[in-house]
């Protein structure tokens, strides 16, 4: 294992992944270089209130206190106040108003050296209501100064129920009294746009849109991604600060694998450079094997960030939109606000077609749902070696089969996702053998009919020709005579076989042309409770698609 990454004391900088960012402590791209600054300058000028919403992880703190520095140097009074620390009032909302309002005045004396908030804070819950307690302060708050008073709101949307029905029935209740007796200008930060929540009230017993309780909002802001051209500037500050490169192909897989996603950027940069012992070797260059192993250890360490995503996989909503894009199905079973509740947590890319964010996320998704699974199978990676190093595919799909046969009953009670089960099972009986020496790329996605898996299996060289040949460091630990590409296809039988087999063999050779891949299999799932026995549901055969190249078929 590596060792920990070791305390910076020589001044220079590097990535993080926690917390807002320092740019005198972390390589970072500007945070207001991501918004559209004019238009949240002429928005705070104009005297209007707005949301800025992303997913968790991409920047949304940096941004607000850059803004909030910006403001303060523009001449605005603003302040930047976290209501995270509220959540645990849950629906008391005179808990949560002195939480809030607390946070408030800390925040004012720390930013603005301005008292008038500690001074009236006792006065103020003590001769007003929860639900008008903010109202005032903010009034009286607004009054004492001439200079435009602006809000900061970050995570918003972690207060719950009626707190956050305070919250934003005083905000809007305040909103005609701006500037001289209110905030100029208030900002909502969360993951979700205030129009999408959905609150439950439990003093009303009934839910509330966001929309609703908050109708002053002028406009909603998302955060982005990184683009391209800034992971290659934020990687860059490392390159130019300690002389080590990314090799070309390098940069390009960084962005291929995370589309800019802000954290995963970070996190492969810093576990490839610094949590990774050779990576610390600042005359080595970071390769491409390089950057995919820091991959895998982000996985393998189940890191907060992807256990949160994870996390999210129970829900059913979740699960609506998820499951058909893993099977591959046509038929779309989630509705419009599934779909943009996922697009808000991150975990699927905006726009069409529907699919995963990125392929990191494509990965850790199929993975996250078998993890348990695969710990229960005692398939070890040695069984299927061959003398040579190759792995037999062939002799673990033999293995699968025959496993798959005897156990599909069981197993397909035990996955939440049950129109994906069989898909799932495959991959986690091929991803307890294949991890241990190669890698599983995944394609899938909603009305695909089918999903695709390429094996990337680099061959170990037998100890007689070790120096005798020159190959690429792999992920597995020494060097390699070469990569094999074997392509696995899943799909599940629709129709008749021989139409099934007939199109499968097509996909299958396609994507075997694309991926260079030297070996095909077409596995058909056979779902039909009735009609054919299990046994003739089991089979083997070899054929020849249309484009010349032999595919084995596996009946299941």
């Amino acid at each position: 294992m590596d060792a920990p990454r070791p305390e910076r004391r020589d001044g220079r900088r590097f990535f993080t992944t926690t917390g807002p960012v320092k740019p005198d402590r972390h390589y970072c791209i500007p945070p207001l270089d991501r918004l559209d600054l004019d238009d949240v300058l002429a928005l705070v000028g104009d005297e209007k209130y707005f949301v800025l919403h992303a997913p968790r992880q991409t920047g949304k703190t940096s941004a607000l206190l850059a803004l909030r520095d910006r403001l303060n140097a523009d001449g605005y009074r603003c302040v930047y106040v976290n209501v995270e620390v509220a959540q645990t009032a849950r629906e008391d909302v005179g808990q949560a108003m002195r939480t809030v309002l607390g946070r408030l005045a800390s925040q004012a004396r720390m930013t603005l050296g301005d008292e008038f908030l500690d001074d009236v804070f006792r006065d103020l819950l003590a001769r007003y209501a929860p639900h008008d307690v903010l109202l005032e302060a903010l009034t009286r708050w607004a009054e004492t100064d001439a200079t435009p008073l602006v809000l900061l709101i970050d995570e918003i949307d972690m207060l719950i129920g009626d707190s956050l029905l305070a919250v934003l029935r005083q905000l809007r209740t305040g909103y005609h009294q701006r500037p001289r007796s209110f905030p100029q200008s208030v900002v909502l930060c969360g993951v979700r746009d205030v129009r999408d929540y959905r609150i439950h009230s439990g003093s009303a017993n009934a839910t509330i849109a966001g929309g609703s309780a908050f109708n002053v909002k002028a406009k909603s802001l998302r955060l982005g991604d990184f683009s391209r051209d800034q992971v290659l500037a934020l990687l860059g500050q490392h390159t130019a600060e300690t002389g080590q490169a990314f090799t070309a192909a390098t940069l390009e897989l960084v962005w291929g694998q995370t589309l800019g996603q802000p954290w995963l950027v970070n996190a492969l940069a810093d576990d490839a450079c610094f949590r990774h012992k050779a990576g610390r070797d600042r005359s080595r260059p970071i390769d491409a094997e390089a950057l995919r192993a820091a991959q895998e250890r982000l996985i393998l360490r189940r890191e907060t960030h992807l256990d949160q995503l994870a996390d999210k996989l129970r829900e059913d909503r979740v699960r609506r939109v998820i499951e058909p894009l893993l099977s591959g199905a046509a038929a779309r079973t989630f509705t419009d606000r599934d779909l943009e509740y996922i697009r808000d947590l991150g975990l699927l890319a905006r726009g069409r077609p529907v699919r995963i964010a990125n392929p990191i996320y494509a990965e850790v998704v199929p993975r996250e749902l078998t993890w348990v699974v695969q710990e229960e199978f005692d398939q070890e990676t040695a069984w299927y070696v061959d003398t040579d190093g190759g792995l037999n595919v062939g002799a673990l799909l033999t293995a699968f089969q025959t496993f798959f046969r005897e156990h599909s009953e069981h197993w397909s009670k035990r996955f939440q996702y049950q129109e994906a089960w069989p898909q799932l099972l495959l991959q986690a009986f091929l991803q307890r053998v294949v991890n241990s020496g190669g890698r599983i790329e995944r394609e899938y996605g909603l009305g695909r009919g089918r999903t695709d898996l390429l094996i990337v299996w680099p061959r170990s060289p037998r100890a007689s020709d070790r120096g005798t040949r020159d190959g690429p460091s792999h992920a597995g630990g020494g060097d390699a005579l070469r990569v094999d590409k074997v392509v696995i296809e899943c799909k599940v039988l629709h129709g008749s076989l021989e139409r099934t087999i007939a199109e499968g063999l097509e996909q299958t050779a396609a994507y075997m042309d694309r991926c260079a891949a030297q070996e095909g299999h077409l596995v058909i799932i056979d779902r039909a409770a009735e009609g054919r026995s299990r046994d003739e549901k089991v089979f083997r055969h070899r054929k020849t698609s249309r484009r010349g190249v032999v595919i084995d078929v596996w009946g299941m």
